[in-house]
């Protein structure tokens, strides 16, 4: 295919480089850069949703929070005393807000609403995510995806906007966080697409579990740029990040190729190794070559369901998800609530040890990749990591109490295990079964298998979040499920 025919698919960025370096890139070249963009892409994605947890405390003012000095693990200490966060460093709660909070959500009704807030963003998205799947097989990736991060960013800024604007109306904000999930629904079918069409199976596990960092590393960076604008105004705290999408989403439309096809390439055939099948990029028809990403034929929701392994997959990360996010949304709430070695620690203490359930999760999601590779067995590793969590949690459960030590190596080991299967089956194994075998001449299924797998793991967590919720309204009923065993019992 000469390259002069896919001069309309080209990334505009990508045109400049090769205009000014006088010659084009690698294969692999070009395969680097997907893996930075989409793993830029997908970090904006998560700093983006960050900002809710951290502003909590400010818009209810249940709890303090030593705005002056909040500086996230891995900047701050991870360990902090209580009484350390009541310090306000000469500084009048008043001239802060933090007795006032902010109307709608400084009432005795303030937690519920933001639950509420919480539980319509992640009912949006898993609703969204069907049809964001859908769509991202039908219409240009590169495009999908640059309207998805800034939209994203303009409701997310939006809700911040209520700040200087001072907008007190909770439909303003439920409005906002319902649109802004939307948006957020189409980045993930969509960069595990693109990923998924650059990247062939063989080595598909261990790139993805090692691309899939970008969603701790967009917790952590969401977190800091959050809590480090957090005194000017808790507002800024989402116009920042939305601003950072919005300029991701710039980058995205200026240098992400979706398809090999898009910049001149056939797709290649890689060599396989003795003894194993061909990587699935050697069984592309011939008739596929000279196809750009705008004449592929999608697949409908009902026909990709049919794809071998989708259902089963999108039930069992239907449980993965609900666990890992139950960790995600609670774990902090739970280690401000259960003595450690005797003690209690901070919210801010909470939140900072909580991370390490994270960087557990970016091992595991390692390790998985790589297992499943060499084993060429996606079902058995991650059922094999499931099933291996369960005495995990119950021994982080029993003894994660004992000590800040213990706690913090078994919440590792239960963060390994848990977000290990997660980010398998929702990178590798929905881009193997996106390129199934079933799927003939000319159809892609890649962001729609996606969306079915993702979506369907996000309404569990939704529907987790939902009890979960109901439990927060009454303290009593959340201190007597504690996920800590007090070790005085």
């Amino acid at each position: 295919m000469s390259r002069e025919t896919t001069m309309g698919k080209n990334p505009p960025g990508i045109l400049l480089i090769r205009s000014i370096r006088g010659k084009d890139w690698t294969i692999n070249g070009y395969r680097y850069v997907v893996l930075l963009v989409t793993f830029i892409a997908y970090t904006a994605y998560h700093a983006s949703r960050k900002p809710s947890s951290i502003v909590k405390s400010v818009l209810d003012p249940g709890q303090k929070v030593n705005l002056t000095e909040f500086r996230p693990w891995p900047i701050g200490d991870v360990f902090i005393a209580r009484e350390a966060m009541m310090i306000n460093n000469g500084i009048e709660d008043d001239e802060l807000g933090k007795n006032k909070g902010w109307a709608p959500f400084n009432g005795k009704d303030g937690t519920s609403k933001l639950g509420a807030i919480d539980l319509a963003f992640l009912g949006s998205y898993a609703m969204g995510m069907y049809v964001a799947g859908h769509l991202g097989d039908k219409l240009d990736l590169r495009l999908f995806l640059t309207t998805g991060m800034v939209g994203s960013g303009i409701f997310v800024g939006l809700f911040g906007m209520g700040y200087l604007w001072d907008i007190h109306n909770f439909t303003f904000y439920l409005a906002m966080q319902m649109v802004a999930g939307l948006f957020q629904a189409t980045g993930w079918p969509s960069v595990v697409a693109v990923i998924g069409n650059w990247f062939g199976k063989r080595k598909r596990g261990l790139i993805m579990g090692v691309w899939n960092a970008h969603t701790s590393v967009g917790n952590i960076t969401g977190s800091l740029i959050a809590a480090a604008v957090l005194q000017y105004g808790w507002g800024w705290s989402f116009i920042l990040p939305g601003a950072f999408i919005v300029i991701s989403g710039i980058i995205v439309y200026l240098f992400l190729a979706a398809y090999p096809e898009d910049v001149g390439f056939s797709i290649t055939n890689e060599k396989a190794e003795p003894g194993l099948p061909q990587d699935e990029e050697a069984h592309i028809p011939n008739e596929n070559k000279g196809r750009t990403s705008g004449n592929r034929r999608s697949i409908g929701l009902l026909e990709a369901c049919f794809i071998p392994g989708v259902i089963p997959f999108a039930l069992c990360l239907f449980f993965a998800k609900l666990v890992a996010y139950t960790f995600l949304y609670w774990l902090p709430y739970y280690l401000s609530q259960t003595a450690i070695e005797g003690e209690y620690m901070s919210v801010k203490s909470a939140g900072n040890l909580s991370t390490l359930f994270d960087v557990g999760g970016i091992v595991g999601g390692v390790l998985a990749g790589h297992i499943s590779d060499k084993l060429k067995a996606r079902a058995t590793t991650a059922a094999s990591f499931m099933y291996t969590a369960i005495p995990a949690i119950l021994l982080y459960r029993k003894y994660g109490s004992i000590s800040k030590v213990s706690n913090a190596v078994l919440m590792m080991i239960a963060g390994l295990l848990v977000n290990g299967p997660y980010a398998l089956i929702t990178t590798a194994v929905s881009a193997d079964l996106g390129t199934h075998a079933s799927l003939k001449g000319d159809s892609r299924a890649l962001a729609t298998v996606t969306a079915i797998i993702d979506g369907t793991g996000s309404i569990g967590a939704a529907l987790e979040f939902k009890e979960k919720l109901s439990k927060q309204n009454n303290l009593e009923g959340a201190e007597s499920q504690p996920l800590l065993s007090d070790p005085r019992e």
